[in-house]
């Protein structure tokens, strides 16, 4: 399975990679492809939970038995694993191809910046829209703005962190 994926992702870097030479003197290639892969599962998210918010649970409450859930919830919740691990495949496999830490070292640490990302946000959109009276649109690009920093950085170093000699010839 690992060689598909990685085979799926020498094509998408491919194609991402054709589209990098107007950018080369604004940012290094690894971080274009960060931000190309970043904004497609980010897409991809946002359809994801129109199909199911609009299709599948047809703007109703989820009732599980035990607990009832709004439709939006529910929506994030069957949305999240998904998107989640397809965010997670493309930085393994398109952007950050050169870490030698173990898939599930990596898995684990992905989903703690995720989660470091989502209280960012929290915090950053309670504090400009409650605190600064800033229309709550702009925080959350605002806001956003901060993560996408935050998260490249994090996990270039942390979650794919690639020994320092491929780190350098890789840029």
């Amino acid at each position: 399975m690992r060689k598909i994926f990685e085979h799926i992702g020498d094509g998408i870097r491919n194609i991402i990679d054709f589209f990098y030479p107007p950018f080369r003197k604004y940012m290094s290639v690894q971080f274009f492809r960060y931000g190309v892969s970043g904004s497609a599962n980010l897409l991809f998210d946002w359809v994801l939970y129109f199909l199911i918010y609009t299709f599948i649970l047809q703007h109703q409450m989820l009732d599980l038995g035990f607990v009832t859930l709004s439709s939006h919830i529910a929506t994030f919740t069957i949305k999240f694993p998904i998107v989640f691990m397809t965010g997670f495949l493309l930085q393994k496999y398109v952007t950050f191809t050169k870490s030698l830490l173990r898939g599930h070292v990596q898995l684990f640490r992905y989903l703690v910046v995720f989660l470091v990302n989502i209280f960012i946000n929290y915090v950053g959109l309670k504090l400009m829209v409650d605190g600064l009276n800033i229309y709550p649109s702009i925080a959350n690009m605002l806001a956003s703005s901060v993560t996408v920093f935050v998260s490249y950085f994090s996990q270039k170093k942390y979650t794919f962190k690639a020994p320092r000699k491929i780190e350098v010839d890789s840029q």
